[in-house]
């Protein structure tokens, strides 16, 4: 029979968690205790109740418990639960393997931060990985049957027999959690800024810069530009007359345009100046001609432009392995936007690094989007619409 959980030590090694790292502390002291004999060790539910088995307290010392209590915040704090939501099926069928590959991404922390795990601690080195990586990149190199403690709905995301909330009250919503993770990621960074004793580990610092400084899905971003720019060519009718008319019947010798609805055309202009790279010209090619297609724009509808201060090859192609990239002198997009129009394009994207001079005034029936590789890549002119791509 399992005795009483020791609060007290329980809430004291909290305290010490919060006392030796204080820019956590406000996400510490927003967890609920539920005291469970069903829970193995410690573990965390989805709305920041931490269940806690009592016989594992009690033969924990202090400092010890104090670094469990940090680990299980940082499963809450870096939002493991719903970004196991987002994995494919095929990854997060194994909740076990998703726990050890998130535990790899919190203790090499841990470690570094010379914290008192328990010596049966899982981190990158016990499968031979390096450290610094997010446990979506772990998942796909650890081997294939791994199993470590289970810490949880709110680290893996699968509802576990023990969460029954009994006494734990509602939880923190998920309102509630962004402010707490936006209040701690403001912490770490004034921490780091001198306001605090003692150094931040590094992958603290990287979550608080990715909450308070959050980088947009430039994938996401281009699909959505392409998705806008294709729906305002389609919406470009027109009339022609290679297609009469049906009322044309009704009036002898009269022959009646018909209006159409044009399926887009794209030029792609590639920057091939001495400045760019072959390899993040290929990818960044590469991820175009996948978002034309899932556009449903492709086959003999896109052309594309190689281009440095001269345009150099100009093709139609049907995949990204067809293009044949020139260049390598000074760098001038405008004679690629250029010959680009002699396509009749209904938009244009322009791959660069951005140190190009741009046309100077929109053009009337066509559409630019540029596509920034670099992150110091100047952007262009407000009537153009840039998305910054990583390289």
């Amino acid at each position: 029979m399992t005795g009483p959980l020791d609060r007290t030590k329980l809430l004291a090694a909290r305290f010490r968690a919060a006392q030796d790292r204080p820019y956590l502390a406000t996400a510490l002291f927003s967890i609920t205790v539920v005291a469970s004999d069903q829970v193995p060790t410690m573990g965390v539910d989805r709305r920041w109740r931490c269940y806690v088995s009592p016989d594992f307290v009690e033969r924990q010392p202090v400092p010890q418990l104090a670094a469990v209590w940090i680990h299980e915040v940082a499963h809450l704090l870096r939002d493991h639960h719903g970004r196991a939501d987002r994995l494919p099926a095929g990854e997060r069928h194994d909740h076990y393997r998703v726990n050890v590959a998130q535990d790899c991404e919190i203790n090499d922390d841990l470690v570094a931060d010379r914290l008192p795990l328990p010596a049966d601690r899982i981190e990158p080195k016990t499968y031979g990985l390096p450290n610094g990586q997010l446990f979506e990149q772990y998942l796909k190199t650890l081997p294939p049957s791994v199993k470590g403690h289970d810490c949880g709905s709110g680290a893996h995301g699968v509802d576990r027999p023990w969460e029954t909330a009994i006494g734990g009250g509602r939880g923190v919503s998920d309102v509630e959690a962004g402010a707490i993770r936006r209040d701690t990621a403001n912490s770490i960074r004034n921490h780091t800024r001198g306001h605090g004793r003692g150094s931040v580990p590094a992958g603290w610092g990287r979550w608080a810069a990715e909450i308070l400084e959050p980088r947009v899905d430039w994938r996401r971003a281009l699909t959505g530009a392409v998705r806008e720019a294709a729906a305002w060519a389609s919406g470009a009718v027109d009339y022609t007359y290679h297609r009469p008319s049906r009322r044309s019947a009704a009036l002898r010798g009269v022959v009646l345009p018909s209006l159409r609805q044009p399926i887009p055309r794209v030029a792609i202009v590639v920057d091939t100046s001495g400045s760019m790279g072959d390899e993040q010209l290929a990818a960044a090619l590469s991820e175009v001609s996948g978002v034309l297609r899932a556009v449903g724009i492709g086959g003999n509808r896109v052309t594309v432009l190689s281009c440095d201060a001269a345009v150099h090859v100009v093709q139609q192609v049907h995949t990204a392995s067809q293009v044949q990239l020139a260049g390598g002198g000074g760098t001038d997009m405008r004679v690629g936007v250029e010959a680009a129009l002699k396509v009749r394009p209904h938009f244009v994207i322009v791959l660069t690094d951005g140190g190009t001079p741009w046309p100077g005034e929109p053009l009337e029936s066509t559409r630019i989007i540029a596509g920034l590789i670099g992150a110091d890549a100047p952007e262009p002119p407000s009537w153009i619409t840039s998305i910054h791509i990583d390289d």
